[in-house]
C-alpha cells in the first residue's frame, strides 16, 4: 500500500492506495492500437494476447515526488489519465506510466514493476469533468539534452472511457473498489519513444478553464556490471 497526500477543491486529503494497476492497450480506435503496438513492436516488445490488458503492480510505486531514480538510461515516461477511488469517489488525476522499454522487451509485465509511477498531487471529481469527458486533452514535454519537445498530445477518446474501463476490468458495470488506481492508457509518441531528464504531464479541461499539471526529473542510476 501507499500513502499518498492530494489536493482536492482545495483541501489536502490523505489517502491509502492498496491496489495499483497499469491499463495497456486501451485504444478506442483499433487502427491507433495498431499504430500503437507496431511503434512497440519496433523497439522490441510483443503485443499483448489480448486488449485491452490489465497489470498489477505494487502500489508502493506510486509517488508525486518531484524526481524518481532509475536504473539506466532505458527508461520514459508517457502521460496517461488515472482514476483513483477514495471513500468520496471516484476522481481523475494526471500520471506518468514510467518504463523501462530495455526490458519490455523480454518481459511487459517486469518492465511496470521496475520504475516508480509519478502521479499529479490534485485530483479532480470524476462527476465534475463526466458529462464532458471527450473535451479533455492529454499533453507531454520531455527534455532531453536540455531541448524541451512537445512528446505526445491528443484528446482522452484516444483512449477507452473511463467507465468502458473500469467495467472491462471488473467484468461489471460499477466503479474501483475503494483505494485502487488505474493507469488508463497513452497515446502515440511524437517521434520515437525514448526518455530524458524531464518529463511534463497535464490533464486539461478547456471548458472549466482549469489543468492537472506534474512534472518530474528522472535520475539515472549508472549500472555496475
Amino acid at each position: 500500500m501507499q500513502q499518498l497526500d492530494f489536493a482536492i477543491d482545495g483541501a489536502t486529503r490523505t489517502a491509502t492506495i492498496d491496489n495499483l494497476i497499469i491499463a495497456g492497450w486501451t485504444g478506442r480506435d483499433t487502427a491507433a492500437v495498431e499504430h500503437h503496438v507496431a511503434e512497440l513492436a519496433a523497439i522490441g516488445v510483443k503485443p499483448p494476447a489480448t486488449v485491452p490488458c490489465f497489470y498489477r503492480v505494487g502500489a508502493n510505486l506510486l509517488t508525486n515526488a518531484a524526481a524518481i531514480d532509475v536504473v539506466g538510461s532505458h527508461s520514459s515516461g508517457e502521460v496517461e489519465f488515472v482514476l483513483v477511488s477514495l471513500t468520496e469517489g471516484l476522481h481523475v488525476g494526471v500520471g506518468s506510466d514510467h518504463t523501462d522499454r530495455k526490458v519490455e522487451t523480454y518481459g511487459v509485465t517486469v518492465s511496470k514493476q521496475m520504475c516508480p509511477k509519478p502521479l499529479g498531487r490534485e485530483l479532480w471529481k470524476f462527476s465534475d469533468v463526466e458529462a464532458h469527458w471527450d473535451e479533455l486533452m492529454l499533453r507531454a514535454w520531455v527534455t532531453r539534452d536540455r531541448t524541451r519537445e512537445l512528446y505526445q498530445e491528443g484528446l482522452v477518446t484516444k483512449m477507452l472511457a473511463p467507465g468502458d474501463l473500469m467495467r472491462r476490468y471488473l467484468g461489471t458495470p460499477r466503479a474501483l473498489p475503494v483505494g485502487t488506481a488505474m493507469y488508463c492508457g497513452t497515446l502515440s509518441a511524437i517521434g520515437e519513444i525514448a526518455g530524458g531528464e524531464r518529463f511534463e504531464i497535464e490533464l486539461e479541461d478547456r471548458r472549466s478553464k482549469r489543468t492537472l499539471q506534474h512534472a518530474y526529473v528522472a535520475r539515472s542510476l549508472a549500472i555496475a556490471d
